[in-house]
């Protein structure tokens, strides 16, 4: 079964710092977001992230509004730019965020591989699913990998192996893995799963399919007509179908491509930085920062909040993140051994 919705214009990946600050108040570590302490005597916060620039903001003005006492500076970037500051910060003196609140799990267990991260048991969280959560990260938000098409595109691709259709010769763009963590997690996801492989790569390259920089860049393109496919963000689709882009979303029927996005602390918050930490992350795993999420377009993972609608009958897939984890720079390796770094 194939699922099409019409579609609008794109918000660009934007590199932002965003601030929120208020009066003091204090929280014990792990307390529960809202209360009358988070934090104390604590005035910053430093935040690392690659998710959207609404959500951040969002996320950080609740935030603000339940722990005052907290200022929190945001560096915003792409999961390639991101990963370029923390490589600058450990040469230059270490760790400087606080937080890292990542696009994808393959990423964030990089991190963790470079001991960046401390564990982070907070109770009364049971409701992540098992699968969305390590000892070091947790999911925040669910993502879907879906096929954005150009407007009376005829036939539209029907699975995912559709895409090295002759039909559709030259006619796709992809994210570039390396620069956008999603697009990361869809390599993991079709290195790995049967059926498709690196092959299917090499499938895509020889029918001239085209890399792109960014999962926004590949609705931009598709939409001015460059290219008539791409892989994307059904969260950048429903954007663009807000603003009337000659675009539609295709849902494969062989399933979306689902990732979760993690935040962790790191081994830089201390003192202070860690009840301030420890604070952020529990507000963004409540129920007001998983509803705050929810409205920034994102399906929160906490269950029985609610998220964007998606197609009846629409069905995912789950990358085997264990399997993966430390096989990161190797499947990229391999990728870009087909369409260059």
């Amino acid at each position: 079964m194939r699922f099409s919705i019409a579609l609008g214009a794109v918000v660009p990946i934007l590199l932002a710092g965003v601030a929120a600050c208020g009066s003091p108040a204090s929280s014990p570590a792990g307390a529960p977001a809202g209360s009358s302490s988070a934090a104390s005597n604590t005035s910053q916060l430093t935040l690392y992230t690659s998710v959207t620039q609404n959500t951040v903001t969002a996320v950080v003005n609740g935030f603000a509004k339940a722990d005052p006492g907290v200022k929190v500076s945001v560096f915003r970037a792409t999961t390639g730019q991101l990963n370029a500051r923390i490589a600058a910060d450990q040469h230059s003196g270490g760790l400087r965020a606080d937080v890292i609140w990542a696009t994808d799990p393959l990423s964030m267990e990089s991190y963790a591989q470079q001991n960046l991260f401390r564990p982070w048991p907070v109770p009364g969280l049971a409701g992540v699913p098992a699968a969305d959560k390590t000892t070091y990260f947790w999911g925040t938000r669910e993502l879907y990998l879906v096929i954005v098409a150009h407007k009376g595109l005829t036939p539209l691709p029907r699975n995912w192996a559709d895409l090295t259709s002759s039909a559709y010769q030259g006619k796709v763009a992809l994210p570039d893995p390396a620069a956008a963590g999603s697009a990361f997690a869809a390599l993991g996801y079709f290195a790995t799963a049967p059926g498709f492989g690196l092959g299917f790569y090499r499938a895509l390259k020889a029918n001239g399919a085209v890399q792109v920089a960014t999962i926004p860049e590949v609705v931009t393109d598709v939409a001015e007509g460059r290219y008539q496919l791409g892989i994307t963000l059904d969260s950048e689709v429903r954007s663009a179908i807000a603003e009337g882009s000659p675009v539609v979303m295709d849902w494969p029927a062989d399933g979306a491509i689902s990732l979760y996005s993690p935040i962790a602390e790191t081994v830089a918050a201390t003192g202070g930085a860690d009840a301030a930490a420890r604070a952020f992350l529990s507000y963004v795993l409540s129920p007001a920062g998983q509803a705050t999420i929810g409205k920034t377009g994102w399906q929160p993972v906490l269950p029985g909040i609610a998220g964007p609608p998606r197609p009846a009958g629409a069905t995912e897939v789950h990358p085997g993140w264990s399997a993966l984890f430390g096989r990161q720079q190797q499947i990229l390796r391999q990728y870009q051994a087909i369409f260059g770094a």
